[in-house]
């Protein structure tokens, strides 16, 4: 099984986890935010309000003594020391007449509706001033110290603590993210992955061969379990494969011999047949007998006639090497080659090289009449199959009369031309 189908990357399962686990991130880093800004908004206000009304209570005793005396030098220092505060845009003390006694900054120009509703309600302030002589005293009303906040510097110091809120809580998501496709690739897509590849080397003829990973991390679950359905899977697949084979073998190759038997070679004789009559090519047969083969399965026994029969076969196989080629057992001591792409010329040199091979084994056989050793009779035909009409078997007819001439002329030779006897 080869590695074709390579998964993309933006379309891999760690991806998708990614992008999923980042968008589901974001959504819940924004709700998040969204609360803790609500929060920090409120704690905000609440600090701006204690620490104003710390400003102005430290202040209040001095600011009652200053407009109780109607002290403008006072006042003066009052107003500054309180106007050179952060977020202080105004500040205003008056007496008890509601006269300026002093007066520093004015009211900003600053207009946003979000602001405004989130701390419209805090950035003025009227702290009453009352004068006591002795701190028993009930005291009474002198004056009045006015202050406004800015709310433009609110909104400012409001916005960066937001900013930095958002930063953290996106730092936050995107170390979970992280976290999470590590985690993820490593116990799922990891392994998946790892299964995936061991499924791509998978050889199609071999499947029960395959590498079956092993996932170190993953006892018990659902990959172990899936890894282990795909092992028995592969197995009785290739269990299958090896039936088919056994059966086909059978059904196809000669048992004694090992070369294709006569039933597979009526079958691939009609392919090849036309196959060569779409390429217009010639076609050739060499018909095949072992001479006096009865003689010496009559003397030398059966056992012996069946080595003698795998020992030529195999001849036959080394001889002829062209993967096209069909070496097949056409009956007890017949042989049949086929030959495509061949004419008469390369069949009958063919046929020659292999009585030059069949020579050089010295099969010894004594009760032939025409040599000491096994030989053979060779009949050759070749011709160029050309329209529909014409069918193998006319050239499997011609080859075996020219076999018949081999025979009949005294054995242990090739024939390749019609001739009278």
């Amino acid at each position: 099984m080869k590695a074709s189908n390579q998964v993309s990357r933006l379309r891999s399962l760690t991806t998708k986890q990614a992008l999923a686990t980042l968008v589901a991130g974001f959504v819940l880093s924004f709700i998040a935010g969204a609360i803790e800004l609500f929060f920090d908004a409120r704690k905000m206000r609440d600090e701006i309000q204690i620490q104003t009304s710390q400003m102005l209570k430290l202040v209040e005793a001095t600011a009652a003594e200053a407009a109780f005396q109607l002290n403008p030098e006072l006042a003066e220092q009052v107003v500054t020391g309180l106007y050179s505060g952060d977020n202080i845009v105004k500040v205003e003390l008056r007496d008890d007449f509601d006269r300026v006694m002093f007066s520093l900054g004015e009211e900003e120009n600053f207009e946003s509706a979000f602001y405004q509703r989130l701390f419209g309600d805090i950035v003025h302030y009227q702290q009453p001033l009352e004068y006591r002589v002795v701190a028993s005293d009930s005291g009474r009303q002198v004056g009045e110290l006015e202050l406004t906040l800015s709310l433009q510097a609110l909104s400012q110091s409001f916005t960066e603590r937001s900013l930095l809120i958002i930063l953290l809580s996106i730092l936050k998501t995107l170390g979970i993210v992280f976290l999470m496709v590590w985690v993820f690739a490593f116990l799922i897509t990891g392994p998946l992955l790892r299964v995936y590849n061991a499924l791509q080397s998978v050889n199609l003829e071999k499947p029960g061969k395959w590498h079956r990973p092993y996932l170190k991390y993953n006892k018990g679950d659902e990959l172990e379990h899936l890894v282990k359905g795909l092992d028995d899977l592969l197995k009785a697949f290739q269990s299958g494969l090896d039936q088919r084979d056994q059966l086909h073998t059978l059904s196809t190759v000669d048992a004694l011999t090992g070369v294709a038997n006569r039933r597979y070679f009526d079958e691939r004789l009609e392919l090849i047949w036309t196959e060569s009559r779409e390429r217009q090519e010639p076609l050739a047969i060499l018909f095949i007998d072992i001479d006096f083969f009865k003689l010496f399965n009559d003397n030398y026994g059966h056992a012996a006639g069946d080595e003698c029969l795998k020992k030529v076969a195999n001849l036959l196989l080394s001889t002829i090497t062209r993967p096209d080629d069909l070496v097949a057992r056409y009956g007890g001591e017949e042989f049949v080659c086929v030959l495509p792409g061949t004419g008469l010329q390369g069949a009958n040199q063919l046929a020659r090289r292999i009585q030059d091979n069949i020579k050089k084994l010295h099969l010894l056989h004594e009760f032939s009449s025409c040599s000491q050793h096994i030989t053979l009779s060779i009949g050759v035909a070749s011709e160029t199959p050309m329209n529909h009409e014409m069918h193998p078997e006319r050239l499997l007819r011609l080859a075996d009369e020219r076999l018949y001439l081999a025979k009949a002329r005294g054995r242990n030779q090739v024939v390749s031309e019609h001739s009278d006897i």
